[in-house]
């Protein structure tokens, strides 16, 4: 199972998303892939990808699980990877959410297909609650970074995830327009046998 986390005012439309889910249907592995729309709410995403995953397991699927998480749902990949030992691909991922988000309280637009989510000051409580303060083992996490993410400071992602695998994408931006030619990077730690 490939459990993509898409991030902040995203969707499971986001090209990242559409590009892995495009390329899995390419190889016939599309029943492999799971992108839910996340709640606002931190707690309830994680609990939603935790629920995601045990009803795959329920059904006698998801014997392995990775997860990718972009932007802030590479926080939330990361607590998952360490909660449940998971491996977990990282494209230019949130570092520390609740600071960055904090200029964002009250309604928010979505960035596909319209509508709009409410961030409340006890999101970045959330958020807080759910912080990695170092990862344990750096061979679970594939790290993706572009130097010119104009949201995030890819410096805080490579100092954040010390001994990871490490694509730095020189320039780029936040949405690592180029994310096609990575794909199947991506997939093949994703196949990858973890420890």
């Amino acid at each position: 199972m490939i459990l993509y986390l898409h991030g902040f005012r995203s969707s499971p439309n986001s090209f990242k998303a559409r590009v892995l889910a495009a390329r899995l249907a390419e190889l016939d592995r599309a029943d492999e892939w799971c992108c839910p729309m996340l709640p606002v709410s931190p707690f309830e995403t994680v609990a939603l990808a935790e629920s995601l995953v045990a009803e795959a397991r329920a059904k006698g699927g998801a014997k392995r699980v990775t997860v990718i998480g972009s932007s802030l749902g590479g926080y939330f990949a990361t607590y998952l990877a360490e909660q449940h030992g998971w491996p977990a691909v990282l494209l230019n991922p949130a570092v520390v959410p609740q600071r960055d988000l904090s200029g964002y309280l009250g309604e928010q637009p979505l960035w596909h297909g319209g509508g709009s989510i409410v961030v409340e000051p006890h999101h970045l409580d959330e958020l807080r609650a759910l912080g990695v303060a170092s990862i344990t083992r750096p061979e679970r996490y594939y790290l993706m970074a572009a130097t010119g993410d104009e949201v995030l400071d890819y410096r805080e992602m490579l100092a954040h995830y010390p001994g990871a695998r490490t694509t730095l994408i020189e320039g780029s931006d936040h949405a690592i327009s180029e994310f096609a030619r990575y794909a199947d990077d991506v997939l093949a730690f994703c196949d990858a046998e973890q420890d």
